[in-house]
């Protein structure tokens, strides 16, 4: 792990819930459980990413009181084999039943023998980490390193139905500057503050993407990491937030018209500005260290391939998409038959846009074809082994911008809870103009084709995809 780079930690919703209901059984003492982590090791975060809740039975401790909890270390032993076998990293959190919000002076005896232990078990530098949860949900932590020292998490975050962070240490933000004023006034300094720390990724530069990221900027997000490999064309200058005619005459990368405008617009926003496609080594390690992703994408391998991300690395996923439909020829040429737009949030361990029926698998792999080998791709269609063909769909600035808004407040709403009814009740979110309706659906189930990579982090190659793999020369 590099020298100086934030460590945090991340667990899904039902996660945390069930962490929660196992450290708190209303008798008043203090309890543990150990997270089996992944790892994103970055080069500007580090981020462990919980898999699964492993509870310490209460009849396995020998002490449980309301200031401490002891239990013998033969209990984790399986649990180590299992994070060296699968390169994973364990966090132990026990609960503070009195609300205590610091560690104790029992919590640095127990720390001090256990991590340098699990360090010495595993033999190299993967991270460990010791947390403590209080009776309102809220966590602080901290981790081990080389030198034996054992600095805070920067950041704990919950990406469920509400996203939850807690970081260590005071305000990121300092004094709201005066653009932020107003914004700060409806959602409150904290609010404001917590913008300043996120890491958003944005993967799409274009119809959505472009106005998703003009939003964030001036909303004060602290750092946007912006992916797209596409360069602008006329043909876009229609949809394209602070795009030019002569960007186009250029051929300027879309990521770098767009980090230029935020730069201009003097919010103190950091872009990392990525002029490749989503399907790189070097895109995927990027966008997995933020903290929420938004997808801007029309391509069904795309989206597919953002979601597996999302579910390995635990991102909260904004998925954008916008129709128009209109008879492309003949009499009726130019007929506006349909123009609707949707917002899926996927929250890490729920449901999919596989198992909410976007897509099927089957459309994936026809994708992926299209992608990597038009030529057979087409020779399938020919042959009516697969069904359809790609089209340029109509786009227009008006409908992508009123879908990229909607987004944005979905994320504002999750951030700050301010709807009447739980967030949970808002997981897809449908604007029709054409009946000048808005409709929405609840959380349904949790997708069965993602399940077993939860949480996984890092892996050779990169999401169990070899096409991930780095090029060795």
């Amino acid at each position: 792990m590099p020298g100086g780079v934030m460590v945090g930690l991340t667990l899904n919703g039902t996660q945390h819930a069930a962490l929660k209901a196992h450290l708190f059984p209303g008798d008043g003492l203090e309890a543990a459980a150990f997270l089996l982590c992944g790892v994103r090791a970055g080069d500007r975060r580090t981020r462990l990413i919980a898999r699964e809740v492993f509870p310490v039975p209460y009849s396995a401790c020998s002490i449980r009181t309301d200031r401490r909890v002891t239990w013998p270390t033969d209990t984790i032993l399986p649990l180590l084999e299992i994070a060296e076998r699968s390169g994973g990293t364990l966090v132990k959190v026990h609960s503070h039943p009195g609300g205590d919000p610091a560690f104790s002076g029992v919590d640095d005896e127990s720390d001090r023998l256990l991590l340098p232990s699990l360090r010495d078990w595993f033999d190299d530098d993967r991270p460990h980490g010791s947390a403590v949860m209080l009776p309102d949900g809220r966590m602080f932590g901290r981790t081990v390193g080389a030198d034996g020292a054992m600095p805070p998490l920067t950041q704990i975050n919950v990406a469920g139905d509400d996203l939850l962070f807690w970081h260590d240490g005071a305000s990121g933000a300092g004094a709201v500057p005066g653009f932020a004023a107003s914004h700060a006034q409806a959602f409150g300094e904290g609010t404001f503050d917590l913008l300043r720390r996120l890491s958003v990724a944005v993967v799409g530069c274009s119809g959505t993407g472009s106005p998703v990221i003009e939003q964030l900027a001036r909303l004060g997000v602290g750092e946007l990491v912006i992916v797209d490999d596409d360069t602008v064309e006329e043909r876009n200058l229609n949809r394209i937030l602070n795009a030019t005619a002569a960007d186009a005459e250029k051929g300027r990368a879309k990521v770098a018209v767009l980090a230029g405008a935020v730069e201009r617009m003097g919010t103190g926003t950091r872009v990392i500005a990525l002029e490749r496609s989503l399907w790189s080594p070097e895109a995927i390690e990027a966008v997995a260290q933020c903290d929420i992703v938004f997808g801007c994408m029309d391509t069904i391998d795309g989206r597919f391939l953002l979601n597996t991300l999302a579910t390995f690395y635990q991102l909260p996923y904004f998925d954008l998409g916008v129709r128009i439909h209109a008879v492309p020829e003949g009499l009726r040429r130019g007929e506006i038959v349909e123009v609707c737009g949707s917002v899926h949030y996927l929250a890490p361990g729920g449901s999919s846009l596989v198992s909410r029926g976007l897509f099927s698998l089957d459309d994936v792999r026809a994708a992926g074809l299209a992608r990597t080998d038009p030529e057979a791709h087409a020779r399938q269609i020919a042959d009516g082994y697969i069904s359809g063909v790609t089209v340029r769909r109509p786009a227009v600035i008006s409908l992508n911008m009123l879908i990229a808004s909607l987004a944005v407040n979905d994320l504002l709403a999750r951030l700050h809870p301010f709807r009447d009814d739980p967030n949970e009740a808002f997981a897809h979110i449908e604007v029709s103009l054409s009946e000048m309706a808005m409709f929405r659906d609840p959380k349904p189930g949790a997708c069965p084709v993602f399940r077993g990579d939860l949480g996984r982090g890092d892996t050779r190659p990169l999401l169990g995809m070899p096409e991930l793999s780095r090029r060795v020369v």
